[in-house]
């Protein structure tokens, strides 16, 4: 096969591999990139591999970085581009599941595609676009199958996470697993545990991100890799519900986890505890806390004031998409158009403060100062009281004086 109208990212990129030609080195595209200009898809990062050892590369090119030299990757500046070439290799003695013990630089394409995981991630480019299949790869994405390369076993085994990644493609791609790398997976799910929870967590994001995220849950509940990630075993039947959903489209990381803590009736502080175990940002626990409460009020009918102030204008967006992945019926436009109407929309807009409520002689610093702050604000949001600071003085005081 080859691929006559090459994305400008590859023609970009040419030059380089020309000049590794040029000094007696073969040099290719590999990875993702050549499987997604032969599915049509748009290309992010171009990578290229190459017979030539680092410290070859890098008398080629004028400007280089070492990126990850140990392993074999230098990145070669090119006319404002970046590109990193890594050295064909050989890995062995994958003593915690992840990465390899030992790192051997060889000249052999075939010996280094065949390390890789998936056939499909195992194709390689020539420069003037002719494909190198070994592994029947193209077969493979005709076919809308991911399948390991080589024994499942042995690349399971190599690296546990790639059974994440081989449900985040079957979720991306719409693809099926192919039955022995499926059976695979379900031998050797324990072995997730092994896996750093970050480096899970980034498959699994992607993973519900991706065209059929259903199928990706799926395919985690069959292989049980459900027991072996954070909280998810405690959740089976909810996980089933979600498959049993028509159609979710979530757009990003914060959506995944409301929708996830929604669907596990999940609690401000059960929110916290789950997301900490899977090691997520502390921005996403506040996101997840704003989301799943607005989603909770959509479906019961409760929606008010104070809950799309407390949402917010961002987190009020990713609560209504949700909302729409979970099928409850309601008007965004409305919603959103209900949080425009809000008489203030940040604690810093209300029209008064501490320092003006004690500076007034209204109340001493201290616990009352607080309650009645909290208290005035509500009645701010509420409609009650007008946001001006001579009626929020006023009322301040018979706050005080009930």
């Amino acid at each position: 096969m080859k691929i006559t109208n090459l994305p400008a990212e590859f023609e970009n990129a040419r030059p380089v591999l020309q000049t590794i030609e040029d000094a007696g080195y073969e040099a290719y595209f590999v990875g993702g990139s050549v499987r997604d200009t032969i599915m049509g898809l748009k290309i992010h990062d171009v990578d290229i591999a190459s017979s030539a050892y680092p410290a070859e590369l890098k008398a080629l090119f004028k400007r280089t970085v070492d990126t990850g030299i140990e392993h074999g990757t230098v990145m070669v500046l090119d006319h404002g581009n970046g590109y990193e070439v890594t050295t064909f290799r050989t890995e062995s003695g994958y003593q915690d599941y992840r990465r390899p013990d030992k790192v051997e630089f060889i000249r052999s394409l075939p010996e280094d595609l065949k390390r890789r995981d998936f056939t499909i991630n195992a194709l390689a480019m020539k420069e003037n676009g002719e494909v190198i299949d070994l592994f029947d790869g193209l077969t493979d994405l005709k076919n809308h199958l991911i399948r390991a390369v080589g024994n499942p076993d042995t690349r399971f085994n190599e690296d546990a996470l790639r059974m994440m990644r081989a449900v985040r493609f079957a979720s991306k791609l719409n693809f099926a697993i192919d039955p022995n790398t499926m059976d695979a997976i379900s031998r050797h799910s324990q072995l997730l545990a092994k896996i750093a929870v970050e480096r899970i967590n980034t498959e699994f994001v992607k993973m519900m991100l991706g065209s059929q995220p259903q199928r990706g849950l799926q395919d985690m509940l069959n292989t049980n890799m459900v027991a072996y990630v954070p909280v998810f075993n405690d959740y089976r039947s909810a996980i089933e519900t979600m498959i049993a959903l028509p159609n979710f489209k979530l757009a990003n990381e914060n959506q995944v986890w409301g929708l996830l803590s929604v669907m596990f009736g999940l609690q401000r502080n059960q929110i916290a505890a789950m997301l900490k175990q899977w090691k997520a940002a502390n921005q996403t626990i506040s996101a997840t806390q704003k989301i799943t409460p607005a989603v909770n009020a959509f479906r019961d009918h409760k929606l008010s004031s104070v809950v799309l102030f407390d949402t917010g204008a961002e987190r009020l967006k990713d609560s209504l998409a949700v909302a729409n992945a979970i099928g409850i019926n309601i008007d965004d436009q409305e919603v959103l158009h209900a949080y425009s109407q809000l008489p203030i929309k940040d604690d810093h807009e209300l029209a008064i403060n501490g320092g003006v409520l004690i500076k007034s002689g209204v109340v001493n610093p201290g616990p009352d100062l607080g309650r009645v702050l909290k208290e005035l604000k509500l009645a701010v949001i509420n409609g009650t009281v007008q946001n001006d600071q001579s009626q929020l003085l006023a009322t301040a005081k018979r706050l005080l004086n009930r």
